[in-house]
Order: structure tokens, then C-alpha cells, then sequence
């Protein structure tokens, strides 16, 4: 056969397992494993591992609006530099993307801008439910999310009636960010000014829980699927395992990682997120959730600020930190350090993306799907610094942290977007494509 791409020589992660193998690309589909011929680029890849390509499923690139923070050139640049070959971006801009016009604007605005490929999140208001039906089906759209607490605006959606107009109105899978809105006003007083470690203090677990238990509820009352956003407490994903026909959840490395009583006194208001990284124990159990198999997805939740910005004391501090590019170095080293397995990293990743959300033509390596691939090296030693960091806002939180594992390539489609911190010469996202756009 004669491929536009081989990849050969590397570790294979097939759906069986991992095979020392080779990899042929005709026309940004995987054509062939396992069968050697001509290519018009051949990429050696002794030593390396080629994982089916990354699905980041939380980024907010805040274009358009809050582009001294962000855009969705750099986001997507720090994504595919991380080993990310595609992003669902989240609806909180300016104006917010919760229209058809607002959906067409992005699209338009990232199509070859963005270095990965991508699909948009359309916001859920108190004034837009009964066009969410038609919303959700708009080509590059993720679905419809939903900010139960922790925004301001139209897309803050807190009271039971709202919430149930907006599950009634559609089909696909809802992403729901899960804090009691009710209880996070009440508990105002519980922040400390200047001391950002009375965040998880203010914005609690009961806040957390609570949330989950009543938009399962109101989901089962609809009979519509959701998904559950950044999940930081044990308690909501014990009570999630038993309502997995109907919720999905995530987890991200952020929680996974930091604790609470090292990362408030280091990072100040640069740990300062919502929900809040909480406690070590807290970060411990919900490894041992995850290593129950009750998360389904990975997401970075990737949402910069900038410095000035978050230099200010808080409570006035913005919540949010980036993400996208440290995702799956974060991952790899959890691996090095027996916190978990590949294997599970790329089902969180890859597998876990496609099955929640319908993905068309992605999250395994098979014949016929997309020749997305992110290739690694499992034993490199190295450090995160700034200069290797490409988001806009320039910092963190895992800056100076000395991993084990690292991505080399980024392979979009067949086209090598990224190989060993050099991006290629253009910008090649399309829209990501769902069963439930694609076949209604």
C-alpha cells in the first residue's frame, strides 16, 4: 500500500492493548495497521507510545470578548503542544455563545485558526430553552451546558423550573457545572478576605453534592441523559455510581494533583478555582473512585486569567486556572508514579469522550476512524517551565514540577500538527463530528 503517513516502529495502544506496530494514514484516516509500504512522510517512532489522539471536553479559549486572556488560536496551540488533538469549548464569552448566530461566529472565527479540531458548547439561559432542541443539532456543536452555580448573567441557571425547561427541550447529552447556587449566597460570609483558603471553606462539599443529587434528580424526571462537570468530592461520585444510566461524570488533573493545604499557602489565588481544590483526603478519594471506574472523562477545564488579573485579593480574585497543555503530562507522570494505568488515562482521554458523547470517527485506533494520535515518550524526565507554556495568560500552577513522561507528536487528521515542541507551518481544526448532528 502507499500512505500519505506511516507511523511505524512505535507501541501501538489498539483496542486490545498495546502492539509494537505500524500505522498507515490515506486522506486523515487511519488506512491500515500492521502493513508496511511506501508513504509520502514516514515518522519513526522507536521508543515512543502512540495513543489514540486526546479529546480535551472542557476548555474555555474566551474568544470572543476575553482575548487578553485567551483566543482560540492560543488555546488550541497550548492544547496540540500538550498532545491534544481536540477540544469541546465552553459557552461563557462575550456576548455569551448561546444562539445559532453565536455558534456560526465561532465556528467561523476558529475554522484553520485553530490547531486541533474543535466543537462549541451552546449555553443554557433562562430565556433560550425552547431553542435548545435545535441548538444542540447545529454542526460543531458539543451540546448544550448548563452553570448551576458559579456564573453571573443569563447563564446562571439555579432554580428547579429553569433547569427542567431547559432538560426538557433536546435530546443530547447535557453538561451541567453542579453548585447550589442558594447555598454558595448563603454561605458568603464564610470567605476570608486575603485568604483564598476559605474557598473550599465557602463553596463546600454539601454545595457540591447537593447540586449533583438535584439535577439527577430533575434529569430522571425528564429522562435525559447529562454529564457532570470537574467532580471534587468522594461523596458525589459514590452517589453518582448509582446513577450511571443517566449521568456520565468527570474528573480533572487539577483535582487530582493539588491539595488544599499545600496549594493555598504556595499558589495563593493562582489555586483559586470552582469548584475549589479541596483537601488532600479529598484528592485521595477521588483516586479510589477513579480507580473504581466511575469517572468516564478527563477534562482540563482549562479557564485562563491573567496575572493583574488574579493578583487581586481575594474574594475579588477570579476563579480559574489553565490547563489544556498539562493535561496529559500530568497524566503521564501519575502513571509513572503508579497512581494509575495507561490504559485508564487513555479510556478518561479518548474511549471516554467518544462513547459519553457520540463522537464520530474518533477515540480509538482503528481502521476507518480519524488518524488522530498522540505520540509520547513514557520515560522522559523534564520540567514544566514558562517558555514552554503557549496560553496567552502565560502561567501555571504546575510550573518548576519535575514530571516523567512527556508528548512528543500531535497528529491531527493525519497531519503532524506538533513534533517535539515545534508546531508545523498552518493551523488544520475542523468541526468535530457526532452521531446525534450527523443521524439525528
Amino acid at each position: 500500500m502507499t500512505f500519505d503517513l506511516l507511523l511505524k516502529n512505535g507501541t501501538v495502544h489498539l483496542p486490545a492493548g498495546p502492539v509494537q506496530t505500524s500505522v498507515g494514514v490515506i486522506a486523515g484516516k487511519i488506512a491500515a495497521i500492521g502493513v508496511s509500504g511506501d508513504a509520502g512522510e514516514t515518522i519513526d517512532c522507536t521508543g515512543l507510545d502512540i495513543l489514540p489522539g486526546v479529546i480535551d471536553t472542557q476548555v474555555h479559549f474566551r474568544e470572543p470578548g476575553l482575548v487578553h486572556k485567551e483566543d482560540l488560536e492560543s488555546g488550541a496551540r497550548a492544547a496540540v503542544l500538550g498532545g491534544v488533538t481536540a477540544v469541546f469549548e465552553m459557552p461563557n464569552t462575550k456576548p455569551n455563545t448561546d444562539s445559532a448566530e453565536a455558534i456560526a461566529d465561532k465556528l467561523a472565527r476558529a475554522h484553520h485558526r485553530m490547531w486541533c479540531d474543535h466543537a462549541f458548547y451552546v449555553g443554557a439561559t433562562n430565556h433560550n430553552a425552547a431553542d435548545l432542541a435545535e441548538l444542540e443539532r447545529m454542526r460543531g456543536t458539543a451540546g448544550v451546558k448548563i452553570f448551576m452555580g458559579a456564573s453571573t448573567g443569563d447563564l446562571l441557571v439555579s432554580e428547579d423550573a429553569s433547569l427542567a425547561a431547559v432538560l426538557a427541550s433536546g435530546h443530547r447529552r447535557v453538561a451541567i457545572h453542579a453548585e447550589d447556587e442558594d447555598r454558595m449566597n448563603a454561605r458568603a460570609d464564610e470567605r476570608v478576605p486575603g485568604d483564598p483558603s476559605s474557598h473550599p471553606v465557602w463553596r463546600d462539599d454539601e454545595s457540591a453534592l447537593l447540586a449533583t443529587k438535584r439535577i439527577v434528580a430533575l434529569a430522571r424526571a425528564a429522562r435525559r441523559r447529562i454529564h457532570v462537570l470537574h467532580i471534587t468530592t468522594p461523596a458525589e461520585l459514590e452517589f453518582l455510581s448509582a446513577h450511571k444510566d443517566i449521568a456520565t461524570c468527570e474528573v480533572t488533573p487539577q483535582h487530582l494533583t493539588l491539595a488544599g493545604e499545600e496549594a493555598y499557602s504556595r499558589l495563593g489565588t493562582l489555586a483559586q478555582m470552582n469548584p475549589p481544590i479541596r483537601s488532600g483526603a479529598h484528592r485521595d478519594g477521588l483516586w479510589h473512585w477513579v480507580g473504581q471506574g466511575v469517572a468516564d472523562i478527563l477534562g482540563s477545564d482549562h479557564a485562563p486569567h491573567t496575572l493583574e488579573e488574579k493578583a487581586k485579593p481575594y474574594p475579588g480574585s477570579p476563579s480559574g486556572m489553565p490547563g489544556v497543555q498539562t493535561l496529559l503530562p500530568l497524566m503521564l507522570n501519575h502513571v509513572a508514579e503508579g497512581r494509575t494505568t495507561l490504559a485508564r488515562v487513555i479510556d478518561l482521554t479518548s474511549a471516554g469522550p467518544q462513547r459519553v458523547f457520540g463522537i464520530v470517527g474518533k477515540g480509538r485506533i482503528a481502521v476507518g476512524y480519524d488518524a488522530d494520535f498522540s505520540v509520547v515518550d513514557l520515560k522522559a524526565r523534564w520540567t514544566i517551565t514558562e517558555d514552554w507554556l503557549a496560553s496567552r495568560c502565560g502561567w501555571s500552577p504546575f510550573t518548576g514540577m519535575e514530571l516523567t513522561g512527556r508528548p512528543i507528536g500531535t497528529i491531527v487528521r493525519g497531519h503532524r500538527v506538533m513534533w517535539d515542541g515545534a508546531l508545523a507551518a498552518t493551523a488544520v481544526g475542523e468541526p468535530i463530528r457526532f452521531e446525534a448532528v450527523e443521524f439525528g
